[in-house]
């Protein structure tokens, strides 16, 4: 007998019964199950970015008690860009623990599908020691931390951009199908002409905004090469040997035209060629529901992706066994762990000696840099995977004698 796993077969049905897949509500009417479970995480990661925006823009007024914590030297210590990076250590500890104790289950007859799923009490007081324990923690090591977020969230915006090509494909492949081509042969096309004006128009409204003046280099080049690569997209897309149509490139045009948007608004302020920078330096009600926009985007980037655990996987399931885990639980925590890592770089530019000014949100060149290389590399990825599977075959064509 295997250790944390039952002996007797558990069906998905048998372990959670009057669950409806497709019902929202009975996910939360029916108890703990991993399908209320992800939401209510999602939710604690929600909080935990709250919690660290308020600790970098007044955790010195309304947090005095940090003081009493004599790594905090009066609270100067754990406000700010330290205080972000403490409740993210925190944060990061709390997910990997649970990635290190869900990794590898598959099965709901595992014990470790209840403790996912269940043991809230037990994981909120978790919770609670790992959010407090960066706090009796040096600088040093909180800085040597700083650093080391930068590569993890590296590593979760790369499982953001190979899960969003990987949906972009899926949808693509699944409208190709005999079963819904007839059917999605309209919707597509009006889709894919919609993505590429609303691309277009993009464009054309970020050289209007963004390249007002010939020395606005920089500007033009980030926008150019965004279209180039739209260009480059459909170009290959469309080649008799790929023949993926409009659908996928268009989509993909408007994530690498998103990213290139929020990568010259990413820009500090001060340049002639950002005037949008310098009206959002003024706190208003449009910067702060922005800003409120921008932490809910992060969270439902990380909730998407972290439930898309076939996205990196070679050979995925036609079918679902009934004692199946409904989602990957170890990808889901890490991702929630890295992301952890992501909204602490956002919160400080992507940059540890970096003070961020109140009620912005990855700004500086580095967090702008970071974005259109995003762009570029989701591009390259996603043309390799469109290219890929003619060279694989044309070189087996080849082996064969």
């Amino acid at each position: 007998m295997e250790s944390g796993t039952s002996t007797s077969t558990t069906t998905t049905k048998e372990k959670y019964p009057g669950l409806r897949n497709g019902s929202w509500f009975s996910q939360f009417r029916y108890g703990s199950n991993p399908w209320m479970a992800r939401y209510v995480y999602g939710f604690i990661f929600l909080i935990t970015n709250f919690l660290a925006w308020v600790i970098r823009d007044y955790g010195q007024n309304i947090m005095p008690q940090m003081g009493r914590f004599k790594e905090c030297h009066g609270g100067v210590e754990c406000s700010g860009t330290k205080g972000v990076l403490r409740v993210s250590l925190g944060c990061f500890m709390f997910f990997l623990a649970m990635f290190m104790s869900t990794v590898g289950t598959s099965k709901v007859s595992d014990r470790r599908d209840t403790w996912h799923s269940g043991w809230w009490s037990a994981k909120a007081s978790m919770f609670g020691g790992f959010m407090l324990l960066p706090y009796l923690f040096p600088s040093s090591f909180v800085y040597i931390y700083g650093e080391i977020a930068h590569f993890g969230a590296g590593i979760f915006l790369l499982i953001q951009l190979v899960s969003v090509i990987t949906f972009i494909t899926w949808l693509n492949d699944c409208c190709q199908t005999d079963k819904y081509a007839e059917r999605c042969r309209v919707h597509s096309t009006v889709v894919a002409i919609a993505a590429y004006i609303v691309c277009i128009v993009g464009i054309i409204l970020m050289y209007l905004w963004y390249a007002p003046e010939t020395s606005c280099l920089l500007n033009i080049f980030f926008i150019t090469w965004t279209l180039v690569l739209l260009q480059l997209m459909t170009s290959v897309s469309l080649q008799p040997k790929i023949n993926k149509g409009f659908l996928t490139p268009g989509l993909m045009g408007l994530y690498i035209v998103f990213l290139c948007w929020c990568a010259i608004r990413s820009e500090p302020a001060g340049t002639s060629c950002n005037r949008k920078a310098e009206a959002s330096n003024r706190t208003d009600w449009l910067t702060i529901i922005s800003f409120i926009v921008a932490l809910l985007t992060i969270v439902f980037a990380t909730f998407s992706t972290g439930i898309d655990s076939q996205c990196f996987q070679i050979c995925k399931k036609e079918t679902e066994a009934e004692e199946d885990v409904p989602y990957g639980y170890g990808f889901f925590h890490f991702v929630f762990a890295t992301g952890s890592m992501y909204f602490a770089m956002l919160l400080i530019g992507w940059n540890t000696h970096h003070s961020m000014k109140k009620w912005t949100i990855d700004v500086g060149w580095t967090s702008t840099w970071v974005r259109v290389v995003n762009g570029w590399l989701a591009a390259c990825v996603y043309m390799w995977m469109l290219v890929a599977p003619v060279i694989l075959k044309s070189r087996q064509a080849a082996d064969i004698p």
